[in-house]
Formats: structure tokens, C-alpha cells, sequence
């Protein structure tokens, strides 16, 4: 028996780096909350971008459970921009399978925000005429607030657009003699006026309490939604062979990209170059002497070229060689 179990914990041992790379690489594309944007208005007392702090919710999520390995949101976001895809185009399948095919991701998720809202019973026992304040406030009576958020996910595959997988979340939270936001206000803001779920404060409230419920409950059924996705082969690397098209600080712009294998999250090494070596009898370069002179970690990538960060000893300059490690 002990033989037995001493081959058990070995064969774990042995698989267990295997079990890691088939984490598929996932990116999260803010919700959208068009069909709530109302009930927001209403709460908050003005438009808040309730689709990217859920997002961001979820994100952290997500990292924290560990079943995927999740895109850098700054990644995301540069890719967006730099392609100029609209809010509306990104919620389509394709385009956001483009996106997930830029950032070199497996499966990209989506969404949206199908409630978000406020169910308050107000019972007067008088003053004030019956006419009880927009939180319930200005008579005496009781008042209950119950606050209810539910967000849609759904998975694509970044190859083929295909949905695999259609998760929810639903999350509710009620009190009596309070309101959503907990202070009887006209709306809630963090500093310099925006919207900052992850705060405590926003977290203590009755709608934050129900942002959080729906986003747990997500992030389980987007674990559990794991199983479900095939396992995709590894890749075999492709080595990268390119050079430095623009050096400006830290930020570098190679004269290679996703054709050429290269994909966010990439690092490469950055060298200078130095002599070259020919063959006396025909002129013909044999050897390039190089210096390594530090890498470059890749943050967005097109068709024939990617922008990342440098880091080293020296200097990048245009000309520089970029290749894999």
C-alpha cells in the first residue's frame, strides 16, 4: 500500500506542471449595462460605468481563484484603442474574437449587465402627507430596500468565434430603515467623482453587497465553465527574428508581430549589434557578434508589429535585433 501511494504522489508530482500550462489564457472585456443604464441614472444620481467596475471585480476574481491565467487589463486596453474598436463592436463575437486573437489569448469573455436595481417598500404611519423623500426618507414609517444585480457572461472561442460556454450571476441584498447606498443621499461617488466598487465604502452598501454576491456567484460558474472548454494543443513556439523600428525611452516598437508569432506577454531579448564576420573568399556575412543588452516584454501587438517595455543596462536604439531568448 505504501508503494502504492508513494507512485500516487509521484505521478501528481509529474503531472502537475502539465495541469499548469493547460490554463487557458482568458481576457475580460468590460460589461456592457446599456439595457440598465436607466436604474444607474436613477440610483446614483448620474451615468457611472457600472460595466467597468464589474469587469474589474470579476478580474480580480478570477486572478485570485487561479483556474485561468487573465490578461493584463492595461494589454486590453491599448489593443482597443490602438484598433479603435467602438463599445458596441466589442460586444459582437467576431470582433471580440479579434481582440482575443491580438492579445494572444485562448478565450476572450463578454457580457452584460441584465439588472441592476431597487425594489423599496415604503409604509407610512404618517407626516409628511404620505409623500416619503426618494430614499424613503421625510415621514415616519418603515422602510425596506432590497437591491438586486445580475450579469451574463459568455465565453468565446478566439479562433472561430464560437460561444463555449453561458454563465450568470445573481446577487440580492436587503435592509430595513436604509436605502441602496446606505445614506440616504442622492448618489454615491468615489473620489474625484467616480464610481469605485472596490472600495469598502461601496462594498458596505446594500447594492454593493449585491455587486458582490452576483460577481461571486460569475466567477464560480466561469471556474466550473473550465471543464467544459477543450484543451487546446501547445503551440510550438515560433522563434522571433525582428529588430527595433522605434526607441523612444523604455517604449520600443518592433518591426514584428502576431504573423511573425509574436504575442502579448512575450519577452524578448534586445542586442546590439557588432561586427560582422565575412567569408574572405566570397564576401558572404557568416557571423553577427552581438551584446545582449537587456529584453523587451511585449504589451500589444498588430499583423507585422508590437510595442512593449524595455528593460536593461544599456540603451535601445532603431537596429537593434529583437529574438527570442
Amino acid at each position: 500500500m505504501r508503494k502504492i501511494n508513494s507512485f500516487i504522489v509521484a505521478l501528481l508530482l509529474a503531472t502537475s506542471p502539465l495541469l499548469a500550462q493547460q490554463k487557458r489564457r482568458v481576457a475580460v472585456l468590460d460589461f456592457n449595462y446599456g439595457t440598465v443604464m436607466t436604474s444607474v441614472q436613477a440610483i446614483f444620481g448620474t451615468n457611472q460605468d457600472i460595466g467597468k467596475g464589474i469587469t474589474d471585480l470579476l478580474i480580480d476574481k478570477l486572478v485570485n481563484d487561479g483556474t485561468y491565467r487573465v490578461i493584463e487589463r492595461s494589454a486590453m486596453s491599448k489593443i482597443i484603442a490602438e484598433q479603435n474598436f467602438s463599445n458596441s463592436n466589442r460586444a459582437d463575437t467576431t470582433t471580440a474574437a479579434q481582440i482575443g486573437k491580438l492579445l494572444g489569448v485562448d478565450t476572450i469573455i463578454i457580457g452584460d449587465i441584465t439588472q441592476f436595481g431597487r425594489d423599496d417598500h415604503n409604509i407610512n404611519t404618517g407626516g409628511g402627507g404620505g409623500t416619503f423623500g426618494r430614499y424613503g426618507l421625510g415621514g415616519v414609517g418603515i422602510h425596506k430596500a432590497k437591491a438586486t444585480v445580475a450579469i451574463t457572461a459568455r465565453m468565446i472561442d478566439v479562433n472561430t468565434g464560437e460561444i463555449l460556454a453561458s454563465s450568470t450571476g445573481t446577487g440580492t441584498s436587503q435592509r430595513n430603515g436604509t436605502d441602496l447606498l446606505g445614506g440616504g443621499g442622492s448618489g454615491w461617488s468615489g473620489g474625484g467623482g467616480h464610481l469605485d466598487m472596490g472600495s469598502s465604502n461601496f462594498g458596505q452598501t446594500i447594492i454593493g453587497e449585491a455587486v458582490k454576491a452576483s460577481v461571486d456567484q460569475l466567477g464560480a460558474a466561469l471556474d466550473a465553465d473550465a471543464a467544459k472548454l477543450p484543451v487546446a494543443a501547445a503551440p510550438a513556439p515560433v522563434p522571433v527574428n525582428g529588430l527595433v523600428a522605434d526607441a523612444s525611452g523604455a517604449e520600443l516598437i518592433l518591426n514584428v508581430g502576431a504573423s511573425q508569432g509574436v504575442r502579448v506577454g512575450d519577452t524578448l531579448n534586445v542586442a546590439h549589434v557588432g561586427r560582422v564576420i565575412k567569408d574572405p573568399a566570397t564576401g558572404k556575412p557568416l557571423r553577427t557578434l552581438e551584446t545582449v543588452i537587456g529584453t523587451v516584454t511585449i504589451e500589444s501587438v498588430d499583423s507585422t508589429s508590437a510595442t512593449g517595455k524595455f528593460s536593461g543596462s544599456g540603451v535601445a536604439k532603431v537596429g537593434d535585433t529583437v529574438k527570442t531568448p
